[in-house]
Order: C-alpha cells, then structure tokens, then sequence
C-alpha cells in the first residue's frame, strides 16, 4: 500500500516525508502540508476492531508504516490515546442523533487527541535527529491546554502559546497559564485572529530562519490523522452515519473528510458555526463569503473569522466537492443557549456551548428533511469547561471533575504582549 508524501497547499515541487512537515509545521512558503494520495483504509481491519486503540493503531499503519514501524507506533498510540470514547444516544425529541464524546483526555477538549499524539511522534523523529524545537501555537481556548499538557517535559521540545487576552473562558485560561516544564504562555492583547496571524508570519519571518519553530495546532499536518480516527470510530459502533462537526478552524472536519476519503462510509458531514459564518455561507454558494473579524459567541473556540484549513480544503477538495459532501449551518447565541436548556430539560444531558451548536444544527436540519439519522454530533469538549455559559443556559453549573479541580491548586505564569509580530520576536529571539 503506498504511503502519502505531503507538500505545500502552494507548491507540489517539494515531496516531504511526514516527519519533516510535521517537525516543520508551516510550509517555507506559507502554505499548509497536504497529503499527495488519502490512503485506502478497507484493509486495515479498521471495521473489525473491538477498541479504539486497537483501531487507531490499524488505521495509523497505513498512513505512517513506512517511517514509524508498527513496533514503534503501536506503543506510541497506546500511551498517547489512553482514555475513553463512549457514544451517547440521546433520547426523547433527539431519538436518532448520537453524541461521540471527545471530552475524556486530560485537558477535557477532543484536541488531546491530535497534541498527544503529536508530541509522541515529535519527540520520537527529534530523537532520532539529535534535534530540538520551539511549538508555537495560537490558540482560541482548548488547543493550547491540550499541548501544554500534551508536549509538556517531552525531550528537546519547548513550547510558547498565544491566546487573546479576555477571550477564553475562565476554566480555559486556568488550563492554559498552569505552570508546566519547557511551556511559556502569553496572552496576546487582540483576538484569536491576531494570534494566528502572529503565528503564521513568525513561521516565514527571515529573523526567525534559525529558531527552530515548528507548530501543533490544526496548521499542521500531525494534528489531523488522530482527528480522523474518532470519525471512524463512530463509524465503527453505529454503521454509516452523518457526521456533525462544530467548527472553528475546519482542521477537525479536513480529518474527517481525510477518513471519508479513505472510503469510510460516512454519508454526510455538518460543519457547524456560530456567528463566524464564512463557511457555512461559502457552502451556500454566497457571492458575498469572505473572511471577516471574529465575532465573540458563547461558544468561543470557535470564534475565528479566517479559518486556516480552508486554504488546505480548498485545495485538497475544491468548492463542487466540498459542497456535495458538506452541509454548512451557523447558529446564533440565542439559539446555542436554548438548545442546552432543552436538552438538559428533556434527557438530563448536560453539552457544552460548542456541542451545542452541532446539536442545534442538526435539529434545525433534520426538520428540514435536509438529513436522516442515524447522526453523531461531536462533543468538543467538557461543559465543565465553561461552567458560565452551562448556568446561563440551564440554571446549573456542572460537576467540577477532578482534571480541572486539581488546577486550582498549581501555581500560573502569563505574561501580557501587544498582537504584533514585533512582540512575538521578542519573546522568542
């Protein structure tokens, strides 16, 4: 079975292997790593396993068995995916949709999966190169807990995260100021765009040619193939399925439509948005579909107004095919908060404000006749994670478990910086 090479979304001219995109991150071009060939996965055995670790690791061969062999990227995946996946069937009004919960890893958010798995498969091709590197990553809430913790004490790595100062909940920004070995955080005084955009010009800044910066959020190629796993996972428990996926920076979806690809048969995706709609409108074939300033929801890791990974669909997919497998839905505020205080009303489940959206698109559609079930909603994260939002909209604030009970007790370190690349180099240099 051949294994992909991967190349900028701007240039196929270099062939990389997945070590160097994923130990570079960013393409020299500003570009993002893509894929040349999505491997065929019917012969994996992926359908026939009874756990997802032994799935990940049947699924992952065929991606990476040519330069991880399956006696290194076995135990590697174990220690990494090393908690629970459990599908949720909701009852009542929602009979027919299914919550794939994402939430059971460390830093409670589905995006322990892509920065665990990561900082094992960096730490083992630094290794071998004698190398060292410095992730720097932009984050609009659980992507920066789920790689400090992730990369945090990994030989030869050190970490810097941006988030936008004010604009991450409080329970996020516990998580992500914690101290922990080799991670620095700073928080940017602008918005998630800012640090993204600070990020992405760090990555091509000639003053910073030899600083040995490398990423871990969804610009890189590494973060992907573990998100494509749960997708077929689900596929696995409930047979084929449309897929809801609330979406921010598209990085989760891309891995879904990497595993779709690869001939799992999932029928259909949602992206679901909030107020930062540019996809959903782009789907709908809106003349007017532009990037835009975030917009700040209640459902704040998905506030990005200039999603990174449309670059990397647009140019893997083009607009007919993302258009024929993709159905696209912003829900606003209003609608996000009376949707967990029906679904807690009418099951007794409690959803965070971002799985919230998915469960209101899905809705929303269904009645529509624009889907059927069987349907799986991703469950992004922990409500506990925003306790806020959870009481507004249901008069309760969740169970505290003990993953962020215990961070109440560890000491914190922030430093406060200007959303300039200047400011950047600075801390870096």
């Amino acid at each position: 079975m051949p294994h992909p090479t991967y190349h900028s979304t701007r240039s196929a001219a270099e062939a990389l292997p997945f070590a160097e995109a994923l130990i570079r991150g960013l393409a020299p071009d500003g570009g993002l790593y893509i894929p040349n060939i999505i491997p065929g996965l019917s012969a994996t055995g992926w359908a026939t396993a009874d756990d997802f670790t032994t799935l990940a690791q049947r699924v992952l061969r065929a991606w990476l068995s040519d330069e991880v062999p399956a006696d290194v990227l076995d135990p590697l995946v174990e220690d990494a995916l090393n908690f629970q996946v459990p599908l949720v069937s909701l009852s009542e009004k929602w009979e027919g949709i299914h919550v794939l919960e994402l939430f059971h890893g460390p830093t409670l958010s589905f995006k322990d999966f892509g920065a665990r798995m990561m900082a094992r498969w960096m730490g083992h091709f630094l290794h071998q190169r004698g190398e060292q590197r410095t992730i720097l990553v932009a984050t609009s809430g659980d992507t920066g807990s789920a790689v400090a913790d992730g990369f945090a004490g990994i030989d030869g790595i050190d970490v810097v995260l941006l988030y936008p100062k004010g604009k991450v909940s409080p329970t996020q920004e516990r998580q992500l100021i914690v101290e922990r070995p080799n991670v620095r955080t700073f928080a940017v005084d602008g918005v998630f765009d800012d640090c993204q955009r600070m990020v992405k010009a760090a990555f091509v800044d000639p003053d910073l040619a030899d600083a040995g910066l490398s990423s871990a959020n969804s610009i890189n190629i590494g973060r992907l193939l573990p998100q494509m796993l749960y997708y077929i996972w689900s596929i696995n428990m409930l047979g084929p399925a449309t897929i809801c996926v609330p979406s921010g920076n598209l990085g989760n979806l891309t891995g879904g439509l990497f595993a779709q690809t690869g001939g799992v048969p999932i029928r259909q995706f949602v992206a679901a948005h909030n107020a930062n709609d540019f996809f959903p409108d782009y789907l709908a074939a809106d003349p007017d579909a532009a990037f835009a300033p975030t917009v700040a929801t209640v459902s704040n890791a998905m506030d990005v107004g200039a999603p990174s990974n449309f670059e990397r669909l647009d140019t893997l997919f083009g607009p007919e095919q993302l258009r024929e497998r993709i159905l696209g839905h912003a829900v606003a505020d209003d609608k996000t908060l009376t949707t967990m205080q029906s679904l807690a009303e009418e099951t007794g489940y409690v959803a965070c404000p971002h799985t919230a959206v998915g469960l209101a698109a899905v809705q929303r559609l269904r009645g529509a006749g624009a889907i059927e079930a069987p349907i799986v909603v991703l469950a992004t994260a922990h409500p506990a994670k925003f306790p806020e939002v959870v009481e507004q909209a249901t008069g309760a604030r969740p169970a505290v478990p003990p993953a962020l009970a215990e961070l109440a007790t560890r000491p914190t370190r922030v430093t406060t910086i200007a959303p300039t690349l200047d400011a950047l180099k600075g801390v870096l240099v």
